[in-house]
């Protein structure tokens, strides 16, 4: 190996090596993929007791009678869908964290906790709002909206397609603001095939040929 090969390395070492420093990287792919599957199995959850209150099927689901018995029960199936995501999200990448021999708590992480956290918080509180005034078809584009933003402001902390995600749910969101009577689809759609998609896309970049090797961020 000569003198300039050797010099390469070492620099691409060093800017691996900042980056490392400056970005969380031990997020695991199957954290989205495990996201999506749990996101496309609330949504058709919810599809099933929408069409038993629409008079459609009610096979496998017990009746609501009541707008609000609906709107509990969908509320309830976002909370289990939400739940179910960060738990697996969380033992996958801390999984990977310890594959890796990367601590997964630091301040990069915190900074990335905090940067996705204050935009769905205030997305909470906004669809709260649009609840109690009756505006039921803003919850599916605000749903797809702030949390888009939250990984778009988190995404300058972790891998590069965090940002890309979040770039697609917003334009997803945008898109049902005046296709509101889809909105169940475009929530599947956001929370569970494009982390599906998102999920794969990751794995082929970061983890298909990583061996002993921790992940790298690609330049």
């Amino acid at each position: 190996m000569d003198e300039r090969s050797r010099s390469l390395q070492e620099l691409q070492h060093i800017k691996q090596m900042m980056e490392r420093s400056s970005r969380f990287i031990s997020l695991s792919s199957l954290s989205g993929i495990s996201a999506g599957l749990c996101g496309l199995a609330g949504a058709w959850v919810a599809k099933k007791k929408i069409d038993c209150w629409q008079g459609v099927d009610c096979s496998g689901v017990s009746p609501v009678h009541s707008v609000i018995e609906l709107l509990n029960y969908l509320l309830l199936v976002a909370i289990v869908t939400f739940v179910a995501a960060f738990i697996a999200a969380f033992i996958f990448t801390l999984y990977r964290s310890k594959k890796a021999g990367v601590s997964l708590w630091g301040s990069i992480s915190l900074r990335l906790f905090w940067n996705i956290s204050i935009p769905i918080v205030v997305g909470g509180f906004f669809l709260l709002r649009a609840m109690q005034l009756g505006q039921f078809e803003l919850l599916a584009p605000g749903c797809l909206l702030f949390y888009g933003l939250g990984l778009v402001n988190a995404g300058k902390y972790t891998l590069r397609e965090v940002t890309w995600l979040g770039y697609t749910e917003i334009v997803l969101g945008l898109i049902s603001l005046w296709v509101t009577d889809y909105g169940l689809y475009f929530w599947g759609a956001g929370f569970g095939i494009l982390h599906i998609v998102f999920g794969l896309v990751m794995w082929f970049r970061h983890e298909r040929n990583i061996g002993t090797q921790s992940r790298t961020v690609p330049a």
